[in-house]
This record gives C-alpha cells, structure tokens and sequence, in this order.
C-alpha cells in the first residue's frame, strides 16, 4: 500500500495542501471546524506527519546528545551518579517530545567520532556531563556554535552555561560537621584533580582546616570505591592517629570504610567519616553514612531546562542547586 500524502488528506477533506500542513504541524491559524474537517480525513486515511521532512522545514531534529566523557566501564559501573542523570535527563526530554541520544567520550578516538556527529547537524544541542580537565570537546563544541550546558563547571575556561551544586561549600559544611563533633586530625580522600568538583570540594576542605589551624592530610582517588580503600589505606599509613576523613564521594567513603575495617578501626568510635553525593547505599552502609545530599535528578532536570531555553533564544544562564548535610551514624 502506498502511504498517504498530504495531497490525498487535502482532497478527502476538500481544502489546500497547506492548510493539512498547518493542521497537522499544531500551528493555530485553522479555524476548528476545517481543522475537524482535516482530522476526519487523516484518520481515514491513516495519514503519519513525514517527521523527517518535517525536521528538514524546521531545521530541528527533536534530538540533543547527552555526552558523557567517560569510558562505558565506568558510566555502566556501580555509580548511579550516571543512571541518575541519564533517567532524569531522558524523562525531562521526553516530556516535550525529544529524543536523548547517548555518547560516549572516554578516549581520543571516541571525542573525534562525537565531534563530526554534532557537527553533521544530528542534534539540536548537547548536554556535557563528567568533564575532564584534558577533554577537548568543551572547546571544540563552542566553535561549532550549537547550544551546550554542562552539567557541572566545565573544567577548562569556556564561555558555557553550566549546572552545579556548590561543592566549595558542601565540602566545607562536612569538615565543619566533623570539628563540631570533637575530630582533631581529619584527612580527605579527594576525587580526581582533573575534575572542577574533585578541585572545588578539596578547596572546601583545606579552607574550613586553614581557618581552625590544623593540618591538611590528602590522598586522592578517582571517584570509585576501589580507590577510597586504596587512599584510606595510604592515610592509615602516613597517620595512623587520624580520626577523621571526609570523602569526595560516598562510593571513596564506602571503600574507605571497609578499608578501616580490615584496619581494626571502629567507625565512628576511633575514625568518623563523612561522604559527598547522599546515594541511596549511603543508608545501608555500616553504620550508615553521613553525606552530603547534591540533588543529582533535580540537577540534571534543570540542566535540560537550560538547554530548552537555550534552544529557543533564551539567556546562557549558570545555575547552582542547593546541598544539604546528612547526618547519621557514621559521624
């Protein structure tokens, strides 16, 4: 069977091609009884809108990217950091009819291959997550002049709005909940030094113990749990009487608090620790963790928003979401 045109609507319904198209495309200029004259004809025929010929008179495909600079193993890892965003973002997109389509970009390879997809016009803008100091797309992406929010800081100096939370300050609300509870040698465990949010919650650390004259004790991990017990295991070793540590994440907390643990150390009695991001495995931990709550879901629905409102003319805005402290047994 041939597919029904537009012409075929135009001639059951007795009116002009354009006014199908008018119809058919949502725009208002139709008065309502050709427009049900036009619907009638379109269910009897069982006319589908061509989307690709209608993306070709608009000049939008309905698509954005969501690009994570990261290799599958860890964006498909036992961080829900990434599933938190990927859902909420999706969920965000499909409430207005777009479609998210999902890159990697954890290799050079990978940047070059997600460079010439944007730039072939197969989106209509991009959403950056998990940003590296050496990752090139930031740039590379602004000289193609196509919309793009990150979601979080961008690591190096580029004119992109941005979605965040202020880790400077949820950082140093973790330290400060630490010398409130009596902790008097407090390590961290920093995240990657690549990254603005491994920078920005180190900052956080060393301005609270700078101004209440102790010393820094830093290791630093990549954001896994693997690697919080490897730097809890080097802090032990460099400082066997510390009695704090604050975590850049709650996945570092979880294997730093095994690693103390294997140690003999009791948690909170000899070490309180405290992590960053609140994930549900926080509450389940022993004893549970504290941590900072970042709204991940909200600030990757906001992140969309931006991108929507870039999309329709709309200001490049920087928008900075609230944490909150979470207090339970593990500090």
């Amino acid at each position: 069977m041939k597919r029904p045109t537009l012409e075929a609507v135009a001639a059951r319904a007795g009116v002009s091609r354009s006014t199908v198209s008018r119809v058919v495309n949502g725009q208002t200029t139709v008065t309502a009884d050709i427009r049900e004259l036009v619907m009638r004809a379109v269910n009897e025929l069982g006319y589908v809108p061509n989307g690709a010929a209608r993306n070709l008179a608009t000049q939008r495909t309905n698509s954005v990217a969501l690009v994570v600079s990261e290799s599958p193993n860890r964006v498909f890892s036992d961080d829900p950091m990434f599933s938190t965003v990927i859902r909420s973002a999706s969920l965000e997109l499909e409430a207005v009819n777009k479609q998210v389509v999902l890159l990697l970009a954890g290799s050079p390879e990978s940047h070059a291959r997600v460079e010439n997809y944007i730039a072939g016009g197969h989106v209509d803008g991009v959403m950056l997550v998990s940003s590296h100091g050496a990752d090139p797309l930031p740039v590379a992406l602004t000289r193609l002049r196509v919309p793009v929010v990150s979601y979080g800081r961008p690591a190096v100096p580029v004119a992109m709005p941005y979605v965040d939370n202020d880790n400077v300050a949820g950082a140093a609300t973790a330290v400060r909940h630490l010398l409130e509870q009596g902790r008097r040698r407090i390590a961290t465990i920093a995240g990657p030094l690549d990254m603005i949010g491994g920078q920005d919650r180190l900052a956080g650390y060393r301005e609270v113990l700078r101004d209440s004259d102790r010393r820094s004790i830093i290791a630093v991990g990549d954001f896994t749990r693997e690697s919080g017990a490897i730097a809890m295991r080097q802090l032990l070793a460099d400082d066997p009487e510390l009695d704090a540590v604050f975590a850049a994440n709650d996945l570092m907390a979880i294997g730093a608090m095994h690693a103390l643990r294997q140690a003999g150390r009791q948690i909170p009695g000899d070490v309180a620790i405290v992590g960053y991001d609140d994930i549900e495995a926080a509450r389940y931990t022993d004893p549970p963790l504290t941590t900072i709550h970042t709204p991940h879901a909200e600030q990757a629905a906001a992140m969309v928003r931006l991108l929507l409102g870039l999309l329709d003319g709309g200001p490049a805005e920087t928008v900075i979401v609230a944490t909150e402290l979470v207090v339970r047994a593990s500090s």
